[in-house]
């Protein structure tokens, strides 16, 4: 039990410590280092997440008004804005990274059973790839150029999409494109990779199925090819408007994918626009097909989250190692909080929730279970009975 902590403190107890304080040494990241540790600089980036801070100053102002309670929430000491902002530019982002990598192989062990919506497919590891950019001002970040004389960050993802977690992310500069994600990612056999046109590059998917992999995407309104084979035994009522084995035919992506994939046409019952998905997994239905390329509006939603309930929006540096390290530890705390989701049995809410629940109960006495599990319409509705005067 643990009667009389602080939620944060208890939040600290999911930081695998053994494996950071190696990544640390593995890094020299406490070398020469009096005041603020790395694993202090961490807490403090994390209760900037956890409590949505817009700045460095925020930190300190929000630390330095709870000073006597700094210890009982883990702190071992707080440094003013200066020596934080000096951490956060100089300690290498190579130590929040590896941790990231490191929870992520925690965490997406424990969401390995969670289905995904309207696709039966037991056992198969099922990836989302996309990319979110972050504006920032090009005069402050030099190394950020993005398109059109701007400055942008990019952030790309490879999300489980089996409880959305992240699986590899790769940060760069805004004029990095999209496809080369797919030359950096180390491909998994029998996975299913679902991507947007961005990531129509027929050499990056060529390889994708030699190395014994799916891939599903939209296909291209100026792709050449010919038809091979038509299955006609397909349900219209469904939304299917065609499923057939097609042939590229354009001279130079012939030869990048030589071999024939399949062409799934399905109609959106909204708009009813007319949508194409191409892909090389033959062994599920065409619905399947349609149906994994709608689950990927899950990345999306992961990075409206990321952006709205954690701090991205505006960086805490300028520099390309602040920048990565204030993004890496963004992603770091997403996964503690999904880990602590994962560890509590009968959790009635989700990772944006428990996240909100733990940003706002942060310095409060609460035991991390109880808060976790008491029934989310009692939560919801605990002020619904307050009778208010009318305006009229």
């Amino acid at each position: 039990m643990n009667t009389g902590r602080y939620v944060f403190a208890q939040v600290a107890d999911f930081i695998p410590r053994y494996e950071f304080d190696r990544i640390v040494r593995k890094y020299n990241g406490d070398y020469h280092v009096r005041e603020l540790s790395c694993y202090n600089l961490f807490l403090h980036l994390m209760f900037g997440q956890l409590t949505a801070c817009d700045s460095i100053r925020d930190i300190c102002l929000c630390l330095k008004a709870h000073q006597r309670i700094l210890y009982p929430l883990g702190f071992r000491q707080t440094v003013n804005v200066s020596s934080l902002s000096r951490a956060n530019r100089d300690r290498d982002c190579r130590i929040w990274e590896e941790l990231g990598l490191v929870l992520i192989g925690i965490v997406r062990p424990l969401y390995a059973d969670e289905p995904v919506s309207d696709v039966d497919l037991p056992g198969w590891e099922i990836f989302a790839v996309d990319s979110t950019t972050v504006s920032c001002s090009i005069k402050l970040m030099t190394w950020a150029y993005g398109k059109y004389g701007r400055g942008a960050v990019k952030m790309h993802t490879v999300l489980d999409m089996r409880g959305s977690i992240p699986a590899f992310i790769h940060i760069t500069h805004g004029k990095w494109h999209d496809s080369n994600m797919l030359d950096v990612i180390e491909i998994i056999p029998w996975a299913i990779y679902v991507m947007d046109k961005a990531y129509v590059d027929f050499a990056a998917l060529y390889d994708i199925s030699k190395h014994d992999a799916y891939w599903v995407t939209r296909a291209k309104s100026n792709m050449r090819y010919e038809v091979v084979d038509v299955n006609y035994n397909i349900d219209r009522s469904t939304g299917l408007v065609s499923d057939r084995t097609i042939r590229l035919t354009g001279y130079k992506p012939s030869k990048l994918y030589p071999e024939n994939f399949r062409m799934v046409e399905f109609a959106d019952p909204d708009s009813g626009e007319v949508l194409a998905f191409i892909t090389n997994l033959t062994e599920v239905g065409p619905l399947d097909v349609a149906n994994l390329y709608r689950n990927r509006w899950q990345i999306e939603t992961f990075f409206k989250w990321i952006k709205q309930n954690l701090t991205v929006k505006s960086f805490w540096g300028h520099s390309e190692n602040a920048v990565k390290t204030h993004l890496w530890t963004a992603i770091c705390t997403y996964l503690i909080v999904a880990r602590i989701k994962a560890s509590i049995k009968d959790c009635p809410y989700t990772i944006t929730e428990v996240a909100t629940l733990l940003g706002v109960s942060a310095l409060s006495k609460t035991d991390i279970t109880a808060l976790l599990t008491n029934p989310q319409n009692d939560l919801l509705n605990q002020n619904q009975d307050v009778n208010e005067p009318t305006l009229f």
